[in-house]
């Protein structure tokens, strides 16, 4: 086995899943490696929950393949105790104490219930509801809900945790804590597969990403990668004073698009491009000008695209990879 495969512990090949006539996943195939936080984005109904149930193995009736740990679903359907799932609708006995409902999901998931005081501590430490153990389920607040959602899939200690949008429902303090976990639980070596149909949170915490639009995979990467792969031309940012006295000067330089304006104590423009510009070459042209008419400059930035900008585009009908 090479060392490339040694990395991966998820590996889908061209995963085909219909409801009826309904295609929800068609010829999806990406690879995880081991540590990764794969964040997988796309508008609802996208794709992206059928994926994730049929890598845990709620979903079995789908053609290509999916592989953890090296070792097919369809020759190996019992990944429990590799994968923790922390679904959108997992639902809870309400007059159940936090501790009482985490005693029944370690003992159902086959943990020893003398194992279960001392790591129910640990994960309620890690999630930050410490304060709660003893509090019946429907005092909690969403947010609450939704770390105990996470803290049953950490309860066995997976090195793979599957995450159906575990930001959601979440206010500002909590979604800020529930990425800091995230990257801990990354940090100390498990592999993490998140849903999410917010750029932001993916932004945040994702190594890879992948962008699915009605069951397509539009593209997979880091997000520099995705970042430098658009092609919607570069930008030069330049800032100082009495900038916007030379917009129509600058717009009429070789393979200038467009030049924007913001004002505050200084002009800040932003030059951009067309896609089949030579950025260098630009970039003296540029310069020559700014000095030829004794245009000073505080600053002078490139600029790539966005991962808004990215995303926005496969979801425009971008190509596929």
């Amino acid at each position: 086995m090479t060392n490339e495969k040694q990395k991966q512990i998820i590996e889908f090949t061209n995963v085909s899943k219909k409801y009826k006539e309904v295609e929800a996943l068609i010829d999806v195939s990406f690879v995880i490696n081991k540590g990764d936080i794969f964040g997988y984005i796309g508008h609802n109904g996208a794709g992206k929950t059928t994926t994730l149930k049929i890598l845990v193995g709620l979903i079995r009736d789908y053609t290509g393949d999916v592989l953890i740990a090296g070792e097919s679903l369809k020759s190996h359907p019992d990944f429990s105790n590799l994968i923790g799932y922390l679904p959108q609708d997992v639902g809870f006995q309400e007059w159940r104490t936090v501790n009482h409902a985490l005693i029944t999901f370690g003992l159902l998931s086959g943990m020893k219930k003398s194992d279960l005081t001392q790591r129910i501590l640990e994960i309620l430490e890690m999630v930050g509801l410490t304060d709660v153990r003893h509090r019946k389920i429907k005092y909690l607040s969403g947010g609450m809900q939704q770390k105990l959602k996470l803290a049953q899939a950490l309860l066995h200690d997976p090195q793979v945790l599957i995450l159906d949008e575990p930001m959601s429902g979440l206010d500002p303090t909590s979604r800020f804590q529930m990425k800091n976990i995230i990257r801990k639980l990354a940090a100390s070596e498990k592999t993490i597969l998140f849903s999410s149909h917010i750029l932001g949170d993916v932004a945040d915490i994702a190594t890879t990403i992948g962008i699915i639009k009605e069951g397509v995979i539009q593209r997979i990467g880091s997000p520099l990668e995705l970042q430098n792969e658009l092609t919607e031309g570069d930008a030069i940012e330049l800032v100082g004073h009495n900038l916007s006295a030379s917009i129509t000067k600058i717009q009429a330089l070789p393979n200038v698009e467009r030049v924007e304006l913001t004002s505050n104590r200084h002009d800040r423009l932003v030059v951009t491009y067309s896609t089949d510009t030579d950025i260098q070459n630009a970039t003296i042209l540029l310069m020559a000008f700014l000095s030829e008419n004794k245009i000073a400059i505080q600053n002078f930035n490139y600029l790539k695209p966005s991962l808004e900008q990215v995303y926005l585009k496969y979801m425009a009908g971008g190509t596929t990879q």
